[in-house]
């Protein structure tokens, strides 16, 4: 039985211009449907294949502001958000998720910068700025991890040492087993590790289902692990 919260959604391609870009985005060609049926989906592909597009869209559909944080911030700094958010719909399952967040590594200084203006007594600012910018990413994730809520991670991965890799790795899959749902847009293959998750891949003009093991995180790392001197040589000589 489907449990999740956001189930899966709908795309209205009628509904974008036919000079959009979205309509160059190979990956969303002839898609019309796509569900999540497990508490941790991953989105992956090379850059420019539509992942964050994706994701964003989800966000803004079910009521996140496009930069980023909880439902509660109302702000912009630079709107860039595409249309697909008018273009899709998400339906959703029986469960109401207890709390919600949109993380963005892109904009995760913006969202810094207001969880300060927002700050009061009762609710006391956890001064992100403050930290080391890996610091306050994982601290910022690890604060609003909480057992069934609704987490949209746009590759959270980016500013985390290994280590700390695998410090998110543990909380989300802890989380996740308490009724959280996670769709992350990923290319950490530490992270894709984690068991029991769905992988769409965006990659050969389609979105699909795949195995960690099939993904390009883990094929070009393998590689290279494996054949570092090897393929420095190749790609490093005149």
């Amino acid at each position: 039985m489907n449990d999740q919260f956001l189930q899966g959604v709908i795309f209205y391609w009628n509904r974008i211009d036919n000079d959009s870009y979205l309509k160059r985005i190979k990956a969303f060609k002839g898609i019309e449907k796509l569900v999540f049926n497990k508490p941790i989906t991953f989105f992956v592909g090379e850059n420019g294949s539509g992942k964050s597009t994706l994701l964003e869209a989800l966000a803004v559909a079910h009521g996140f502001n496009p930069e980023g944080g909880t439902k509660n911030y109302v702000f912009s700094t630079h709107d860039t958000h595409s249309e697909l958010c008018d273009a899709i719909r998400i339906f959703k399952g029986y469960r109401k998720e207890k709390w919600g967040y949109f993380l963005r590594a892109e904009s995760f200084y913006n969202v810094a910068t207001k969880e300060e203006e927002y700050a009061d007594l009762t609710h006391p600012s956890a001064k992100y700025h403050e930290r080391s910018h890996g610091e306050s990413f994982l601290a910022l994730a690890q604060n609003n991890l909480r057992p069934n809520g609704l987490y949209l991670f746009d590759e959270p991965e980016a500013a985390l040492s290994p280590q700390r890799q695998l410090t998110l790795l543990m909380q989300i899959y802890s989380c996740a087993k308490e009724g959280a749902q996670f769709i992350i847009v990923m290319h950490s293959p530490i992270l894709l590790g984690i068991p029991d998750a769905d992988i769409y891949c965006f990659d050969d003009g389609r979105i699909h289902l795949c195995e960690y093991e099939e993904t390009e995180s883990y094929r070009v790392t393998e590689m290279f692990i494996n054949n570092r001197q090897m393929l420095l040589d190749k790609l490093l000589t005149d």
